[in-house]
């Protein structure tokens, strides 16, 4: 499934500014209250697949102290301009990370992670966090996985990502929730929202 990443990751550096234009004005300040308010003051977190930086800043204006990457070059360059610090370029399946991170917020970035990637990128993620740490998601709602409009997307329903978490005994749903996209032109498209903590 690596053509696929490859795919998603040139439709990103082919279209970036243009994905950075309609992405970075997103308000998702009803989604950063439920994961901030689970995070210490001033603590460590993860922007993983920051896409545009619009989250990192956010989270820097916040007083956190942000890491962030992108599969991307061409995003990772433009969201390491909006947020005044390095942006790195990584993909989730070379990540190594050891208790660093208090919170790791993934909006809408995991979705390019094929299922049959999906369980070592999650293990990666958890190590990632610090025990109690706490991880967020976003998916396309909906069930399956495919190549839709030059990127590939893996869609995960409220049955189908608890039968994903259910072999990860080392992490616990807290919450989750299906919204309607933010951006207005979208605003039929629904995504689910989880929650999780690192239990140890």
């Amino acid at each position: 499934m690596v053509d696929g990443m490859d795919k998603t990751v040139a439709y990103y550096n082919a279209n970036a500014q243009e994905f950075y234009e309609s992405t970075v004005n997103v308000d998702m300040s009803v989604h950063y209250r439920v994961f901030l308010s689970l995070l210490p003051p001033g603590g460590r977190i993860l922007d993983a697949g920051c896409g545009s930086g619009r989250d990192s800043l956010y989270f820097i204006n916040q007083g956190f102290e942000v890491t962030a990457f992108d599969a991307s070059p061409v995003l990772a360059e433009l969201s390491s301009k909006l947020i005044g610090q390095p942006v790195a370029v990584l993909r989730f399946q070379d990540l190594n990370f050891e208790r660093e991170f208090d919170g790791i917020w993934a909006c809408a970035s995991l979705l390019h992670v094929p299922r049959s990637e999906m369980h070592d990128v999650l293990s990666r993620l958890t190590r990632a966090l610090k025990p109690k740490g706490v991880l967020y998601a976003s998916f396309k709602h909906g069930d399956g996985e495919g190549e839709r409009n030059g990127r590939f997307f893996n869609d995960y329903n409220e049955q189908s990502f608890q039968r994903l978490l259910s072999e990860h005994p080392e992490l616990q749903l807290l919450s989750s929730w299906v919204s309607t996209d933010m951006r207005p032109e979208r605003s039929g498209e629904k995504w689910l929202n989880v929650l999780m903590r690192r239990i140890s």
